[in-house]
């Protein structure tokens, strides 16, 4: 079977409050993924909307794919939380390696705006066990906060570790023009900002957001011909948790750990082979148990990675160089495919003003609900 190929990505401005409908908003990113390929709307195959619908359109895939001309060809809806967008990815692999289409195009979209922060979080927390873990209180910030402090329990883990990854992030929103955030910020913003659930602060939390992303596949065979830089898709590992109730550790993500080992041995490279990472830092303490969960560095090792600066952009393994969901927002089904976005380009050696020099592999890292779904997948120039 023919590899499969990324041949082109997109992605709207990602904001606290769009004016645009949600058609308008793909529509943003279905047309920067188009540009310079040598094909039009009508010679995608499918299409794959990923989206958890905080917008008051149901079923929007049918709408989509009319906005966007893609009428008669078949369109699928993903709904797998935040990790929606790497879901689609792996969805339209799929498709691909059956041989039952050439081109895929891989939509993400969220409009959240529409509700207010206590509506969203009542919704985004039906997305776990509504009889034995949002019934009873359990939100994101929540979950997370008990991550962090079990991390801190068992390594000494410190909030001043934590903020250093939101001041790493917002040190490179500043030069992405699509990021919600655009404001370098000191560890003392960080310690200044309220409390969400201690230890996290606001500014240990990212914010919804109103936004769009895509992603063009196609077979390697064409793939060749309609792009001057496709880039390869080499590894794709996916896996699931319980609730969170029922786990026995509380300072790593065991699916995450699960979907890097399948996306490592499928490419055939390790974490040291890694040249630029995004990961799902929905908080500052996910990023550091991203680091940990991927190999990056040991259990209990990974605050070190930020405060050595390794994960900067000079650093050993540059991870979340167009700000991180914390910088960036997070419109739930489109951050997986921003996520790919940032690492196609820099693999295609145009990130222009944040770009890693002579890029060859990259890895995106996602996840959904508080580490019930995780994605992985490994990229090659």
């Amino acid at each position: 079977m023919e590899d499969v190929a990324i041949v082109g990505v997109g992605q709207s401005s990602f904001s606290r409050k769009c004016e645009m409908t949600i058609k308008e908003l793909v529509f943003e990113g279905f047309k920067e993924a188009m540009e310079g390929l040598d094909i039009s709307h009508t010679d995608i195959d499918a299409s794959i909307v990923c989206s958890s619908l905080y917008d008051n359109q149901r079923s929007a895939e049918s709408p989509i794919a009319e906005y966007l001309g893609l009428n008669p060809q078949p369109t699928f809806l993903i709904e797998n939380a935040c990790a929606a967008g790497s879901t689609g990815l792996r969805t339209g692999w799929s498709f691909i390696k059956s041989g039952l289409y050439k081109i895929v195009a891989v939509i993400g979209v969220e409009k959240m705006s529409g509700q207010t922060s206590r509506e969203a979080a009542e919704m985004m927390g039906r997305a776990y066990d509504v009889t034995w873990e949002s019934s009873f209180g359990l939100t994101m910030p929540a979950g997370y906060a008990m991550h962090a402090r079990a991390h801190m329990a068992q390594y000494g883990t410190t909030e001043e570790q934590l903020a250093k990854v939101r001041v790493k992030n917002s040190s490179y929103s500043v030069k992405n023009p699509k990021a919600t955030f655009r404001k370098a910020l000191s560890l003392e913003d960080i310690f200044e900002s309220v409390v969400v659930v201690s230890p996290l602060k606001m500014l240990d939390c990212c914010a919804n957001a109103d936004g769009a992303s895509c992603i063009l596949l196609a077979r390697g065979d064409v793939a060749r011909t309609v792009a001057k830089t496709p880039v390869w898709i080499a590894g794709l590992g996916s896996a699931s948790d319980t609730g969170v109730s029922r786990r026995k550790s509380f300072t790593s993500f065991i699916c995450a750990q699960q979907a890097a080992k399948q996306a490592y041995a499928m490419a055939g490279v390790g974490p040291g082979d890694i040249d630029v990472a995004e990961v799902h830092d929905c908080f500052t303490i996910a990023e550091i148990i991203a680091y940990e969960d991927l190999g990056f560095a040991k259990p209990g090792e990974g605050p070190r990675l930020v405060e050595e600066e390794e994960t900067y952009l000079e650093g050993r393994i540059p991870v979340n160089l167009d700000g991180g969901l914390l910088c960036k927002g997070h419109p739930i089904g489109a951050t997986g495919g921003s996520q790919i976005r940032t690492v196609v380009k820099q693999l295609r050696g145009d990130a222009e003003e944040i770009q890693v020099k002579d890029a060859e592999i990259g890895l995106a890292h996602n996840i959904g609900g508080i580490g019930h779904y995780a994605n992985v997948t490994i990229l090659r120039r």
